[in-house]
Formats: structure tokens, sequence, C-alpha cells
């Protein structure tokens, strides 16, 4: 029986191990470092119109 919680990125990493691995990747950079550029971050709705209206 597979874990629901991780039904979608068993299935991806079975069907596409390079892709799983490149999204995974993303997801620690995204963790681990900053960019000075809110769009390239996850931040809020609020940061992105800040940015947009300077």
């Amino acid at each position: 029986m597979v874990n629901a919680a991780n039904f979608f990125i068993e299935i991806l990493s079975q069907a596409d191990p390079e892709i799983y691995a490149a999204i995974q990747g993303e997801l620690k950079r995204e963790q681990n470092q900053i960019e000075l550029i809110a769009s390239e971050n996850i931040v809020s709705k609020a940061i992105l119109d800040a940015q947009g209206s300077v």
C-alpha cells in the first residue's frame, strides 16, 4: 500500500528520477539560500506588491 503523504512524490520519483532530482534540488536551494529578488524566493503577496511599487 502506498503512503498517502508521499503518494505523488513517490510516483514522480519512479516515473522520472531526473525531474524528481531537479525539483528536490530547487526546493533545497529555496530553503537554504536567499536571493535578494522577491520573485526568486517563496514570499508573501505583500512583499511582491511592495517590490512592484518601487
